[in-house]
């Protein structure tokens, strides 16, 4: 089963409800990923040009999802990064492991955001539709927050 959902994300945590969406190429719902999207945040890119945006996706399925790109109205580009150690590449898809989530953050894996429209403010809020590949595409889209450019989640 394909979805498209809309949810919000606000203060690190999801406003209302997760965005949730489940879909996988079996006939069976309880192996099917079933993913939801929360506590993601934008810092205040210190560039004019780009930016970096980051959230949680947990699967609570029993099948793989991989996340193969994303969108924002923010940037005419957003493309999927990995970093390791001081070295980040940009890679073709990030996978949601079965009962598990890929974790967006500071220093790993992360979603770039180039040839911005504007430099966003804190405080203003920013839709980022992500696209998961499966037999049937599925996307979720997510309003994040701008924080500062020293915001440590949790912190």
């Amino acid at each position: 089963m394909a979805g498209a959902v809309t949810g919000a994300v606000a203060g690190g945590a999801a406003v209302a409800a997760a965005a949730v969406v489940a879909f996988g190429g079996s006939s069976s719902a309880a192996s099917a990923a079933h993913l939801s999207v929360t506590a993601g945040y934008i810092p205040r890119p210190l560039l004019t040009d780009e930016a970096a945006a980051y959230v949680t996706v947990t699967n609570s399925g029993g099948t793989a999802a991989e996340l193969t790109s994303a969108s924002s109205p923010l940037a005419t580009y957003v493309t999927l990064h990995t970093s390791t150690g001081t070295t980040m590449r940009q890679v073709t898809a990030l996978t949601v492991p079965p009962h598990g989530r890929l974790s967006l953050g500071l220093g790993a894996d992360h979603l770039m955001l180039e040839r911005l429209t504007h430099k966003p403010a804190v405080g203003e809020t920013v839709p980022l539709t992500l696209h998961f590949a499966h037999a049937a595409p599925a996307t979720v889209t997510v309003t994040v927050p701008v924080r500062p450019t020293t915001y440590q989640p949790g912190g």
